[in-house]
């Protein structure tokens, strides 16, 4: 395998979203031809019994998974399984397809290892990812389905949108998720409101069975984030996600006055806001952390914290894809050497 560290560099003189798309053609091919990824896959997909859990009707190998927004089209599917991700959640996906914002939409903050995009839910729509997803659904490792709104449906429609993706995609998924926490779509965040949220569940709850998960924004108080995840999983929701990106342009240097940040600097904000939901909500109902997750001790902080997940995305593009599986090795080790047996003994064990 090439080593990452020797090719970052030049990755790196590419715009941040052609870089992108070049990681898109590579981990796209296992989805669409027969190639010899076996060695690869044993040595990079972790599966041993002390990192494996029962969530959702489904088996997770390992914790580790591609957070929203890497694979927005669902075509890495299978690739990502070969970087030792235990699970993929793909989109934001909208009814129709759409383009996104304007381009330049992508930026690297390289001395604060962090990524800044305003991309704008740009994706091929419900068809054309329906479709991809019935050619490999259900799929080895669990595949969550992260949904929004289209920019241009108005907010007094936005329902619609979400209980028309509900409808065409619940059958092709093991989770779905409502994503209502972007920055990069006008008016989104003021969805996070008790009025739509009750709205929401109360109509997918006809629709599926199947798990239905809500993410949240960071830039709220911890307060008012209990507040909303409280009251979401009464009305329904059988799981928290937290965080989405931030807009706390403060954390880098010199950031630009558009998108959400993500990568380390997020670390303490994401924690933040998910510490104080799990202290509220651990126990009662499924949760996920995602927001600057870049080694083994980290995810175990959240694992700890009460996350039975947790998710990660732009820590790949700074360490590469070997990253993956180093967290999982060092997490086994992590839970040896507390005595741990499997991985639920240490979900929420700094809050029993």
């Amino acid at each position: 395998m090439i080593n990452y560290e020797s090719i970052k560099p030049l990755l790196f003189k590419l715009q941040p979203e052609s870089a992108h798309h070049l990681a898109e053609c590579v981990l796209r091919l296992p989805n669409i031809c027969q190639i010899p990824f076996n060695s690869f896959l044993e040595s990079h997909f972790i599966h041993e019994d002390i990192l494996t859990q029962e969530l959702f009707g489904r088996t997770f190998f390992n914790p580790i998974g591609l957070g929203a927004g890497f694979d927005k089209n669902a075509t890495m599917i299978k690739g990502m399984q070969i970087l030792g991700f235990g699970f993929t959640e793909i989109g934001t996906i909208t009814p129709k397809p759409q383009a996104g914002n304007p381009k330049p939409r992508m930026f690297r903050h390289v001395e604060e290892q962090s990524i800044q995009n305003a991309m704008g839910f740009n994706n091929d729509g419900l068809l054309q990812i329906q479709k991809r997803l019935r050619q490999i659904y259900p799929f080895t490792t669990p595949v969550g389905v992260n949904i929004g709104k289209n920019k241009v449906t108005p907010e007094k429609e936005a329902i619609d949108d979400y209980t028309t993706l509900i409808k065409a995609l619940h059958t092709l998924g093991d989770y779905l998720v409502i994503n209502i926490s972007s920055p990069n779509t006008p008016g989104l965040r003021d969805l996070q409101n008790e009025e739509f949220i009750t709205r929401l569940f109360a109509q997918a709850k006809a629709i599926t069975n199947k798990p239905i998960l809500l993410k949240i924004a960071p830039d709220m108080t911890p307060e008012d984030a209990v507040a909303l995840t409280t009251m979401a999983v009464e009305k329904g929701a059988d799981g928290i996600i937290a965080t989405n990106t931030t807009i706390d342009y403060s954390l880098v240097k010199n950031p630009k006055n558009i998108g959400g940040l993500s990568g380390a600097v997020l670390k303490e904000k994401s924690f933040k806001i998910f510490d104080a939901v799990a202290a509220e909500l651990y126990g009662k109902t499924t949760l996920i952390s995602v927001g600057g997750i870049d080694s083994a001790e980290e995810a175990y902080k959240r694992i700890k914290a009460g996350a039975s997940l947790v998710q990660i995305y732009s820590g790949i593009i700074f360490h590469g894809p070997d990253m993956i599986m180093n967290i999982n090795k060092n997490l086994i080790e992590l839970l040896k050497a507390d005595g741990y047996t499997n991985i639920t003994q240490a979900i929420g064990a700094d809050r029993k």
